[in-house]
């Protein structure tokens, strides 16, 4: 039998991250050939040495800011030097600030917008042309934020910055329709990362979001990942301009 992925080649963003590493750690145990990139040199690294470790394909590019349209054409560069060819975008990495109106700054308001949804377009804009060659799936990283709220969560920025990747993400879906490509999104809720491990820690956080959730607790990345895998995969060739919410039922009740 060979990988769901056997012969692709996925780009991944954020594989020093709790999310994109098990996305690149799945992906490559299906059989993909994984294009890693990350801000964070040091984890990007790790996440690759793991990868290969397991006997997985993979190359990175580290530093890597996607807020620098440079820097998103290098990373697409190296991807068809290195492989030929790219057949998936999974556009995960992300950066969010957080606060109430009353305390969030224009200035970060601005920033998490540029860490959410201009790394997108930015991205997807530098590998349309290497998508159109095969046609390809594009997955991208929107949030339950974007369909709902949380009463502990000073999430505006956030909430708008995933508002919009989930707007964009049906809009790419009827352009790349002429070329082949498929565009979906996925919807994660509370979910536990690095990044959240923390905060999970705080009763009065942890309490709160937790009651949203259906099953109970956090989601595990290595679920968003499962769901990121099937949309990458010849399994999901029916879909297109849709959002999966990965989030325990929260946004259900």
């Amino acid at each position: 039998m060979t990988g769901r992925l056997e012969g692709k080649v996925c780009v991944i963003t954020g594989t020093g991250g709790s999310m994109g590493g098990a996305a690149a750690q799945m992906f490559a145990r299906e059989g993909a050939r994984i294009i890693g990139c990350d801000i964070d040199a040091e984890a990007a690294r790790a996440c690759v040495e793991r990868v290969r470790a397991a006997g997985g394909e993979m190359v990175s590019m580290e530093p890597c800011d996607l807020r620098d349209r440079s820097a998103c054409e290098a990373l697409v560069a190296l991807g068809l030097e290195t492989y030929g060819r790219i057949d998936a975008l999974f556009n995960n990495a992300a950066d969010a600030h957080v606060g109430w109106i009353e305390d969030l700054t224009h200035e970060a308001f601005a920033a998490t917008l540029d860490a959410e949804v201009n790394v997108v377009f930015n991205l997807t804009k530098a590998a349309w042309p290497a998508l159109k060659v095969n046609g390809g799936s594009i997955i991208n990283m929107a949030s339950v934020s974007a369909w709902s709220t949380y009463k502990a969560l000073p999430g505006l920025a956030h909430s708008a910055g995933k508002g919009a990747v989930l707007s964009m993400t049906r809009h790419l879906a009827m352009e790349g329709r002429h070329h082949g490509i498929r565009a979906n999104s996925l919807s994660p809720g509370l979910i536990e990362t690095g990044a959240t491990r923390t905060f999970l820690a705080m009763p009065e956080f942890a309490d709160v979001m937790i009651d949203k959730i259906m099953l109970g607790r956090p989601g595990q990345p290595e679920e968003v990942a499962a769901a990121a895998l099937f949309l990458a995969s010849d399994e999901s060739s029916f879909m297109t301009a849709a959002d999966m919410r990965i989030d325990g039922g929260t946004t259900a009740w």
